[in-house]
């Protein structure tokens, strides 16, 4: 496993500042953000875009992507149309998955879920020519994919080369799904890692935004790092934070934190 950070993690950065933090830091993998790829490409373009990557020695391992696209909703139309835009640019900057988060809160029937497979089908299609892979996301207060299991069983379901399901620790140890559901993941079948910790507050008090640096919270992350391994992992872990002092932090100095007490514990769970 490697480790990359998620540009929502320096939001008020901007795309070069960044990678250009991240880079001094040490850090050879990014997950890319529409809002700083869209911004830098509009002032600078696309080939700017790449080649900032190519100079800094950094690979943009994926992209923060679009909701809306499995759950039946009365805006997917609207995602679909954004899904379309957005996989062209991820193909441009030459990243080959990205991740489309199910954060909804509305009520839902077991036939929403059949529907829900044919929707992830459908975007499948989408992207499928632009060889971008869209990452299903479970997240802790999502009232339609809100854990492991459920995540694993829609991707299964589509049944699409270009849906596959992903990983996040807080949405996993924070929410819903159970330890022992790693156990359900098949040899190879995670095909992304957004790493984080969780921090030590009532769970009534989590929300989208409580995620710790690795190593300050009480999430077991060497435990779930093994497991994940055992499982035939061997992409990038990518954290992502939300917490204000380090979006608007210097990148340098957040990366540097976030590396310092990462690697550590990547070195004891043996994936290093």
């Amino acid at each position: 496993m490697h480790l990359c950070i998620h540009q929502t993690t320096s939001a008020a950065a901007g795309y070069r500042k960044s990678l250009e933090g991240y880079a001094k830091a040490g850090i050879r993998y990014v997950e890319a953000i529409p809002a700083h790829v869209d911004e830098f490409v509009k002032q600078e373009g696309m080939p700017a875009a790449r080649r900032l990557l190519a100079d800094l020695g950094i690979k943009a391992a994926s992209s923060g992507g679009v909701r809306g696209l499995a759950e039946p909703n009365p805006k997917r139309a609207e995602a679909i149309e954004q899904l379309k835009a957005r996989v062209a640019i991820c193909a441009e900057l030459g990243v080959d998955r990205m991740v489309c988060p199910c954060g909804t809160t509305e009520k839902y029937t077991l036939d929403d879920y059949k529907r829900g497979v044919e929707n992830l089908r459908e975007a499948g299609d989408i992207a499928k020519p632009h060889g971008v892979a869209l990452m299903l996301e479970f997240m802790r207060g999502s009232t339609f994919i809100g854990t492991l299991p459920t995540a694993l069983d829609m991707t299964r379901r589509a049944a699409h080369p270009f849906v596959k399901p992903m990983f996040d620790f807080y949405h996993f140890w924070a929410g819903l799904s159970r330890f022992e559901d790693i156990e359900l993941i098949r040899e190879g079948e995670i095909h992304h890692v957004h790493f984080q910790d969780v921090p030590n507050i009532p769970r009534e008090m989590l929300d989208n935004g409580t995620r710790d640096v690795p190593g300050d919270g009480v999430c077991p992350l060497e435990k779930i790092l093994r497991a994940l391994d055992r499982k035939g992992y061997r992409g990038p872990i990518s954290v992502e934070l939300f917490y204000p002092q380090l979006q608007k932090g210097d990148p340098y100095e957040v990366a540097s934190r976030i590396r310092r007490q990462s690697d550590p514990i990547m070195r004891r769970a043996g994936v290093a």
